[in-house]
């Protein structure tokens, strides 16, 4: 069932604006008449000419538009300078409505460069359909439609100026959220290594729960590559790096780790290096980024522990790395936990809270409880500990000092941090990453 429709007149020429309400008055006829009950929204994408009136622009084609009372509500006419402003706005307004089902009429000959626009500024989260602009003979047209296909038949020239036309737009959009915000911690010497965790602020996602500096990007969510590229960008401008080589872990929430030089793993929580120049990162939207930091033998590393990570021992996989490629001392190395959920809010099932009672009582809460309260910070410091880690080598909730903190709660931030726990499926991430300055 079709959700929404996007009429495509970007193309059309200004002079044929007789052609052009032709055009989407039969399309908008053809809608009304063979959408089931309730009829689909429906966008109308038109080109926003240099120097024109935008008011007259939209009202020429209002004699086109007054009639359709069928459709949920008026049709409503997009218009920009280019078609990757004209397409993210359309984004917006389907994301505000939770659309994700959607047809798209259009000239025969924008078919394939519309595809290259779909793949970059949406997920597969979406469904695309596409029909030929003209006057339907059916109703089947509207519920039958070819399926996207993942071929690419632009010549490679044209994929790039339409990624340069996306890139630009994304660049102008305004921050959201406030300015970007990074948290350092005092532990790590700046003098040798660039690190921070990011906050949600100073990006340019828009949806809620991703608003607004979101840092990750998969097929189950509605924030594309494109977005999450551009408020990494920000993000290194701001502190300081370099995007084009910045490493983040390919989550597995188990505990290998990948050494950077050599082959990379399928997927991995630690990652470890000793090149400078080279940012690495992990990921966090209730489990810890957890980073590490040798300034003896300048060497560093980043981890993704959640509850399965932690109990599995990335953290000390990820020193033992350090002390096996680099030839570290396990007593110089730093450790620092990032914003992550606390035990004020995360539960687990009674069989997992188990695991974590028998590293240290203390990290559960309530322990007869179905669903306890666990402490994944405590337990990560105490498997540390036990692994050689001073304890004045690693900071983390038991610094009381508010203006060194950064292992916030992030379920009890909102305004501040993602969190998995309290916003649902459709979540955000932050991140906490380091690198060896040159």
């Amino acid at each position: 069932m079709v959700e929404a429709v996007l009429i495509d007149l970007f193309s059309l020429p200004a002079n044929l604006q007789n052609t052009t309400q032709g055009l989407l008055r039969n399309t908008l006829e053809s809608i009304e008449k063979c959408s089931s009950t309730p009829a689909p929204f429906v966008y109308v994408m038109c080109c926003q000419r240099q120097g024109s009136e935008r008011n007259g622009e939209q009202g020429s084609l209002l004699p086109a538009l007054r009639d359709f009372q069928g459709l949920k509500r008026r049709p409503e006419v997009v218009r920009a300078l280019t078609t990757a402003a004209a397409l993210y706005t359309i984004k917006q307004r389907l994301d505000e409505k939770d659309l994700s089902i959607i047809k798209v009429i259009l000239p025969t000959l924008r078919k394939d460069l519309m595809k290259v626009y779909i793949d970059h500024l949406f997920t597969a989260i979406y469904q695309f359909e596409f029909e030929d602009l003209q006057v339907a003979s059916g109703c089947e047209n509207l519920q039958i439609a070819e399926p996207q296909s993942k071929e690419q038949t632009l010549p490679t020239q044209d994929v790039a100026l339409i990624r340069s036309e996306i890139q630009m737009y994304l660049e102008s959009l305004p921050s959201l959220k406030g300015e970007l915000t990074i948290l350092r911690s005092s532990l790590i010497p700046d003098d040798i290594f660039l690190h921070g965790f990011t906050t949600r602020a100073g990006g340019i996602s828009y949806i809620p729960t991703l608003s607004s500096c979101n840092l990750f990007s998969s097929s189950k969510r509605r924030d594309p590559q494109v977005v999450v590229k551009e408020n990494l960008r920000r993000l290194a401008n701001a502190a300081g790096f370099n995007p084009e080589t910045f490493h983040r872990v390919k989550v597995d929430h188990a505990n290998a780790v990948h050494i950077m030089g050599k082959t990379e793993p399928d997927s991995y929580d630690g990652i470890v290096t000793n090149q400078k120049g080279v940012t690495i990162a992990a990921p966090g939207a209730d489990c810890i980024p957890v980073l590490f930091a040798d300034p003896v033998r300048k060497a560093c590393g980043a981890a993704h522990s959640g509850w399965k990570g932690t109990l599995l021992g990335v953290s000390m996989a990820t020193v033992n790395a350090m002390v096996s490629e680099y030839g570290c001392n396990v007593k110089d190395i730093l450790v620092v936990l990032g914003p992550s959920v606390g035990p004020c809010c995360y539960k687990l099932p009674h069989e997992s809270a188990e695991e974590f009672h028998r590293i240290d009582p203390k990290c559960v809460r309530l322990f007869d409880s179905a669903s306890p309260y666990i402490d994944i910070r405590r337990a990560t410091r105490i498997l540390l500990e036990s692994g050689g880690i001073l304890p004045e080598n690693i900071q983390d909730d038991s610094v009381t000092d508010q203006n060194q903190n950064i292992t916030f709660c992030t379920a009890c931030h909102p305004d501040k941090f993602y969190s998995h726990f309290r916003d649902g499926t459709n979540f955000g991430t932050q991140i906490g990453f380091i690198s060896i300055k040159d």
